[in-house]
């Protein structure tokens, strides 16, 4: 790299996001067929996508020699009926971690404050440095935001708060009345972003679109995702709810035709499909008490979560992590968040789980 480059300095200590590892690229690294590896890494839907999604996707595509509709009309005005909210509420994004680089363009700027909790979603702080904002972090309640921490820690210099609920990677999430009361203590002049990814994942989730609708709180914003119900991950469609003119100052940092054709025809479908949501749903719970169940049976410390994903205490995460990624289960080390005798095991089929599980009890028996 040439001297004379004037490289920006905040990417000199800038962290880079590490997902989770794809099966093809473990199945190089160990020498197993890609049929043989599961992934449980990175909270997908193990069901896949919906048929209708799959179906429709064929049908667009003979018309990718086009450039996709760059206002998405007919998928937006589809997911605000949906939703019960106006097309004007709405962003798409390429990922839910595009409509986080909205916020940054839009609000964060070198010398402000962006207030996380303790084991947040890793991009939440990589976004603030990107954009030269001082990160805030204040720790964490039973692995869990503190919002009463998080509200007092507000000052003139605050310019976003970000709070995810149901939270990665460790699932928990706050009640509905504890988000009200802090909403409530939000100022006007800071922006508070929900991060709804695993939303529909709860019996009772909060009904925090109606502070939208209403115009009570034009300084929140809802983010969710086809990534994760929905089963689209590899096609990258995220969606920010919010205000028409906090939207419009989105829109004029989005970059045209950020949403790509099939993900625009895959989704439209998707979310006429209600019997693979319950079905995602059903699967999900299910395994999630499988896997409680066997934690609790092998004396494994874990926090109950609200997700598709379940954080358990294994001691020496990256080493349990590299055992179980060599028989060909790929989870995810916590070491990143702050939790380095730990893992993250997304929810999968109840095959999946119970090869997960055997490789576990091995992976641990062996180590003592």
């Amino acid at each position: 790299m040439p001297d004379t480059l004037p490289i920006n300095p905040a990417l000199a200590s800038l962290p880079v996001y590490q997902p989770g590892r794809p099966i093809e690229e473990v199945a190089r690294d160990i020498g197993l067929p890609a049929a043989q590896i599961i992934k449980l890494a990175s909270n997908e839907n193990p069901l896949g996508p919906s048929p209708l999604a799959l179906e429709a996707m064929r049908g667009a595509l003979s018309q990718l020699h086009l450039y996709p509709d760059g206002n998405a009309f007919y998928l937006k005005n589809r997911l605000a009926a949906h939703l019960g909210v106006k097309p004007e509420n709405l962003i798409l994004g390429n990922g839910s971690n595009e409509i986080l680089e909205f916020v940054g363009h839009a609000l964060i700027a070198p010398g402000s404050d962006v207030i996380v909790s303790e084991h947040c979603f890793a991009v939440y702080p990589i976004v603030t440095h990107l954009f030269g904002g001082n990160l805030v972090t204040i720790p964490h309640k039973e692995f869990g935001h503190d919002l009463a921490a998080m509200a007092k820690a507000i000052t003139p210099r605050t310019r976003v708060v970000f709070v995810a609920n149901p939270n990665n990677p460790t699932g928990t999430r706050a009640s509905n009345a504890e988000l009200l009361e802090f909403l409530e203590t939000v100022p006007a002049n800071v922006l508070a972003v929900l991060d709804e990814a695993y939303v529909e994942f709860l019996d009772d989730p909060p009904d925090l679109i109606e502070r939208i609708r209403s115009k009570q709180q034009p300084n929140l914003v809802l983010m969710r995702t086809f990534s994760k119900i929905y089963g689209l991950a590899g096609l990258r469609l995220g969606y920010g709810i919010a205000c028409p003119e906090l939207i419009g100052h989105f829109e004029k940092v989005r970059q045209p035709f950020n949403i790509n054709a099939l993900i625009q025809s895959g989704a439209l479908a998707a979310l006429g499909d209600v019997e693979h949501l319950r079905k995602t749903v059903e699967n999900n719970r299910s395994g999630s008490l499988y896997f409680e169940t066997c934690f609790r049976d092998m004396g494994l410390e874990f926090v109950p979560s609200h997700a598709n994903f379940v954080l358990v205490r294994t001691g020496r995460g990256a080493a349990v992590f590299t055992a179980l990624q060599a028989q060909g289960v790929i989870t995810r080390p916590m070491g990143a968040y702050g939790l380095p005798e730990w893992i993250r095991i997304s929810i999968g089929t109840p095959e999946q789980n119970e090869r997960c599980m055997l490789t576990l009890r091995n992976a641990l028996s062996c180590r003592t």
